[in-house]
């Protein structure tokens, strides 16, 4: 029973920062690359973020040097953390984990959280 629970949502100024957390229970994350997707109303699914099993880190283009994904292996728990924040990032993101960095080979996904930006 693998369940992954995100958090950290909110509305926020532009400019502004946000924390999300994941925190997983029934899987170990050192185990698996973890990733961050989002979508907003009528806009295309789309991969943010993703960190594997060796630290490499990957972003979306429109989100680098603003966002970094890391882990705490002991708390069970992936970060998304967001600075410089612009309306174009309103969406609900969501976390996954997976074998691989890529989202076909992402096995379990969050609910999601909303991020609002306004």
């Amino acid at each position: 029973h693998v369940q992954l629970v995100e958090s950290g949502g909110g509305s926020v100024q532009p400019g502004g920062s946000l924390r999300l957390s994941c925190a997983a229970s029934g899987i170990t994350y050192s185990s698996y690359c973890m990733a961050w997707f989002r979508q907003a109303p009528g806009k295309e699914h789309e991969g943010v973020a993703s960190l594997d099993r060796d630290g490499n880190t990957s972003y979306l283009d429109s989100v680098k040097g603003r966002f970094t994904i890391s882990r705490d292996n002991a708390k069970n728990t992936v970060f998304l953390d967001m600075n410089s924040l612009k309306p174009e990032d309103t969406a609900i993101y969501y976390c996954a984990a997976g074998p691989y960095c890529l989202e076909a080979g992402m096995e379990y996904w969050g609910q999601g959280t909303q991020v609002t930006v306004s």
